[in-house]
């Protein structure tokens, strides 16, 4: 997990819950301090074990284990909201028609068997067979990948955001390490920032989003903002640390009381310090915010921050 220089990625945002289908009802999961919690699962490893022994596997587990394997992905990056206006709605029902989709088929006349010709030698047969298996395989990843998806969604804009920030984070801190395989990184994280930074710049200073220009910054210092060109020229061209997207955005901070948050100083729920940009070009100041939850026309999981007053 990527801790920045004042705490971890994820200080400015208090915790969230949902509830999901477990069993024969539905069961809390919550996310806090960085991590997935289940409140009615306390023994979760033990009932992983009885699920490998034949048993059945609850819903809760099946959803932390989906959550697992994509506080990586690099994709999610793309699949996630961009603002809070953003509303990708999936329900429980749509996750239940795709897992059903995704059984097996069982039932009907069996294909016929198909006849073996003089021609086919063993060892042709041999790789014809491992090519089915190989096939069947890339299609239950398939099927469980868009399985998972669907679940991470339907758990709703609170944990959407939460989870693109632990996969922000986790390949901000890989580039940063200069870990192997991390420049491929570079280019996922450069997309994703600049399509949640551009909504908010259209808003801050009314210029068209495609007219918006990101590039990572690595070094001191929180990075730049200018305005370059006129008319059809016209550019905002910015330049943010690849955590941004995770200790700003994912926190709900980015345009705060006609303010650019470029950097947390002091992080905190529901208190924090910020550096924030007045306008491109200018130096920034610190700003103390104050946060609260459930703002009109919000979902009830984005943090609405403001100058604290006084």
């Amino acid at each position: 997990m990527s801790n920045g220089p004042n705490g971890p990625w994820y200080a400015c945002l208090p915790q969230c819950e949902s509830l999901v289908p477990c069993g024969t009802g539905q069961h809390a999961v919550r996310w806090e301090a960085g991590s997935l919690r289940l409140p009615e699962h306390p023994d979760a490893e033990g009932e992983l074990v009885l699920a490998a022994l034949g048993g059945e596997k609850a819903g809760c587990i099946e959803l932390a284990e989906a959550w697992g394997r994509h506080t990586g992905d690099l994709s999610v990056l793309a699949i996630g909201p961009r603002q809070p206006a953003d509303e990708i709605s999936v329900s429980w029902d749509d996750v239940a028609a795709a897992a059903q989709l995704s059984q097996p088929f069982t039932g009907g006349t069996p294909h016929p068997r198909p006849m073996r010709l003089a021609s086919q030698a063993p060892g042709l047969q041999a790789r014809a067979s491992a090519r089915r298996r190989q096939v069947s395989a890339e299609m239950d990843q398939v099927r469980q990948r868009r399985n998972d998806i669907l679940s991470l969604l339907a758990l709703g804009y609170g944990f959407q955001v939460r989870l693109i920030g632990q996969v922000a984070a986790a390949h901000a801190a890989r580039l940063g390490d200069q870990a192997e395989g991390s420049e491929a990184t570079r280019p996922a994280l450069v997309a994703a920032i600049a399509g949640r930074l551009a909504p908010a710049a259209e808003q801050w200073l009314g210029i068209d989003p495609d007219q918006v220009v990101v590039s990572l910054h690595h070094g001191p210092g929180w990075g730049s903002a200018e305005l370059t060109g006129r008319g059809e020229e016209r550019r905002l061209r910015v330049s943010l640390p690849p955590s941004w997207l995770a200790q700003v955005w994912a926190c709900g901070l980015t345009l705060t009381s006609r303010h650019l948050v470029v950097a947390v100083e002091q992080p905190g729920w529901p208190q924090a310090r910020v550096l924030a940009l007045r306008a491109p070009g200018t130096a920034p100041v610190s700003l103390d915010l104050q946060a609260t939850l459930g703002a009109t026309g919000t979902p009830p999981d984005a943090p609405r921050w403001e100058v604290r007053p006084g």
